[in-house]
């Protein structure tokens, strides 16, 4: 495993403000806004989509996940059947989107709008819900999401997708839950789900604005709430972890920030790439002119380097 730079030592304060993305983007809640508005015509366009299928579907995954509820469910929007998806007698290539919202805020209804541009270009998306803390803990949700994709790889031939091509985004926290389930044992996952998952079920990754050092997250005073201790954080920090096992040269990771963001966010991008290294992680990029928020809205823009970035990554295994 590589040696990793050490994390900033910076003062409380200082933490905060690299940290708290709503100081430092006065115009977020505009951003939220637009998500949630045109998440909720998403839906209503997206006639065939499946809501809220709940992901821990029978005993064994009800106690890998532990705590089970409501809110542990995905959404599963099809691809669209004129684009051509299983033209070669395959089915689609499917994105799931991880939401961000430091473990703590944020759901997945606010995040539907990604789904549109992707179901006309032949893909088929999966947007899965998890547990807020301070309910459950940062790990809880790592296993959550780690079911998730596990449902995933089992059901999604049902809905028209390729479980061979599996591609997972996160922005910000779910940024840092694509690091981890890149670097989950999936092959001891599937013996305590009771099935025969591969060595790596994911196709590929893409983190937007991702932490992958969670010390100076347990640090931060206003994500004091997040209860993480010294432990977890390490556990739960992909750039602590050892690089993914990639069979195939799958499960590479493709990692953006926004050049509005903080040095810290920007610091935590780099960080991935020096702890797994360029094979693992070929692509590590600062997008200029976007921030926190912003950056997420550049997924869904044709001509936006992050859009032929996922784009390039559902397709890599045509």
């Amino acid at each position: 495993m590589s040696t990793l730079p050490l994390a900033t030592a910076g003062s409380p304060a200082w933490l905060d403000s690299q940290y708290n993305n709503r100081a430092l983007v006065p115009a977020f809640a505009q951003h939220l806004q637009r998500w949630a508005t045109d998440s909720l015509s998403a839906r209503q366009q997206l006639s065939q989509a499946r809501l809220d299928v709940p992901y821990h579907d029978n005993p064994l995954a009800q106690a890998f996940v532990g705590t089970t509820g409501p809110v542990q469910t995905l959404d599963v929007f099809p691809a669209a059947a004129s684009a051509g998806s299983s033209a070669q007698g395959r089915g689609a290539p499917v994105l799931v989107f991880i939401h961000g919202g430091y473990w703590r805020a944020l759901d997945k209804a606010d995040h539907s709008f990604i789904a549109p541009h992707f179901v006309a270009q032949g893909a088929c998306v999966v947007v899965p819900n998890y547990t807020l803390c301070p309910a459950v803990r940062v790990s809880d949700i790592t296993r959550q999401m780690v079911a998730a994709v596990a449902w995933v790889w089992q059901h999604i031939a049902e809905h028209g997708g390729d479980p061979d091509r599996i591609t997972v985004v996160g922005h910000s926290a779910g940024g840092q839950l694509v690091g981890m389930l890149l670097a989950t044992d999936w092959l001891a996952v599937g013996r305590q789900l009771g099935l025969a998952l591969p060595a790596q079920p994911l196709q590929h990754g893409v983190s937007i604005s991702g932490l992958f050092d969670m010390e100076p997250i347990r640090q931060t005073p206003f994500l004091a709430d997040l209860g993480l201790t010294s432990k977890e954080a390490a556990s739960q920090s992909p750039a602590k972890l050892p690089a993914p096992q990639r069979p195939g040269q799958r499960g590479r990771l493709t990692t953006v920030v926004g050049g509005d963001e903080s040095d810290e966010f920007k610091r935590q991008n780099r960080l991935i790439q020096q702890a797994w290294g360029p094979d693992a992680v070929p692509v590590c990029e600062e997008l200029p002119g976007v921030n926190h928020f912003s950056v997420v809205e550049e997924l869904v823009k044709p001509d936006a380097r992050l859009n032929t970035l996922v784009a390039t990554s559902l397709n890599h295994f045509q």
